[in-house]
């Protein structure tokens, strides 16, 4: 349906580029206009940075993964799937381990796809419950799917329960279908979804926003599961593999439907109003440093956004960084930190545990585009403010 739209440009866009330079390259193989400095600190940053790496190695994951899905269930993370790679976990925060919960079906090839925990306001579910539903769906023309799963803890050992999951077919993956049990499928037939992004939000927490390639953001109502809206992100690039969260602490705006979006050069603030189904797109200016990449892990938290590695074109090649970048949303200013990853990672994954005090960065691929299982964790504090480094 159509639809108008503002577009503004944001009256902070003259925003400071870069509040730290760092004194060592955070890209693999490259150089740039502080090639002498990094140089002359090359010898101190190398020995400092297994010192102070504020990085910690957790427990590997049990297969290599890449462009996996992930989403907080209390102390547990449900791990998703990657590239062709049908497995889903639930990893534990305090016991450090990992059990298995189930496979895509055999149907199913992921490539880009999206997962995300719905919420239920008229449910018996709540925030104590052991019982969540999880969406997935996207990928490309030949590989997508819209599925659901209704998940109970595995960590949960009691008899009962169970018995339970078996009886109401939990901790499995089933095609979305509508009350006379139809197939929905969430994406148009001529649509790429692959590497697409999506959030809940909604005066009632019913609609899904959806941004994908190449450019375009949908509404879609998980109440009467059809699409209501429509509208083009105003953008010179294609949009896939991107950043896309709320603008506001913990959940988008209920009245004007906040959130933020960041792929390479391109930075917005978009707001949807409900009401009149309006799209408005403010654009933010982006770091030089970061501005060439993508398929980055990327998380919100105390009105900030960090990013984790990446991929992109800089200088005369494609390259997997090893930076860590921050966007202050409030002050609309950029941070590139001085320590960096322990390796190159690009396709990998960032999420908050329960207290909100750590960020966990799970699977991804290395500078050799090779899937791997690491997983790590580091405190949030230690990204608070650059002078902590």
């Amino acid at each position: 349906m159509g639809n108008q739209n503002t577009i503004q440009n944001s009256p902070e866009g003259q925003t400071e580029q870069k509040q730290t330079i760092t004194t060592a390259s955070p890209f693999q193989d490259l150089t740039d206009s502080y090639t002498a400095l990094a140089k002359l600190e090359k010898p101190k940053q190398s020995q400092n940075i297994s010192i102070l790496s504020p990085f910690q190695n957790v427990k590997d994951l049990p297969t290599p993964l890449s462009l996996s899905q992930c989403v907080l269930h209390k102390h547990e993370i449900l791990i998703c799937g990657g590239v062709d790679k049908r497995d889903c976990y639930s990893y534990h925060t305090i016991k450090d381990e990992y059990k298995f919960i189930c496979e895509y079906p055999s149907n199913v090839r992921l490539s880009g796809h999206c997962v995300i925990k719905l919420v239920d306001n008229n449910s018996s579910k709540n925030k104590d419950s052991n019982e969540i539903t999880l969406l997935s769906f996207g990928g490309n023309t030949y590989t997508r799917h819209t599925l659901v799963m209704n998940y109970v803890s595995v960590w949960n050992d009691d008899d009962e329960m169970n018995k339970s999951k078996q009886s109401n077919n939990c901790n499995q993956w089933f095609p979305l279908t509508d009350s006379s049990n139809y197939p929905i499928h969430i994406g148009r037939s001529n649509d790429n979804h692959c590497g697409v992004r999506a959030l809940i939000g909604g005066s009632n927490n019913h609609l899904l926003f959806i941004a994908y390639e190449p450019k375009k953001i949908s509404v879609f109502n998980l109440n009467t599961l059809e699409f209501i809206s429509d509208d083009i992100l105003p953008t010179m690039d294609k949009v896939w593999y991107h950043c896309f969260v709320p603008k506001s602490e913990n959940e988008i705006k209920k009245k004007n439907n906040e959130m933020l979006l960041f792929y390479q050069n391109t930075g917005l603030s978009i707001e949807y109003d409900e009401k009149n189904d309006v799209f408005q797109f403010h654009k933010i200016a982006v770091c030089d440093d970061i501005a060439s990449f993508y398929k980055y892990a990327y998380v919100y938290t105390n009105d900030a956004i960090l990013f984790f590695g990446g991929y992109g074109w800089n200088g005369r090649k494609y390259t997997v960084s090893k930076a860590v970048h921050k966007y202050l949303i409030q002050e609309n200013k950029w941070i590139t930190f001085e320590l960096t990853l322990p390796i190159p990672l690009r396709d990998c994954f960032g999420i908050l545990n329960q207290e909100t005090s750590q960020i966990h960065i799970i699977g991804g691929c290395n500078d050799k585009i090779v899937p791997v299982s690491t997983h790590m964790k580091t405190k949030v504090s230690a990204w608070r403010d650059a002078s902590h480094l």
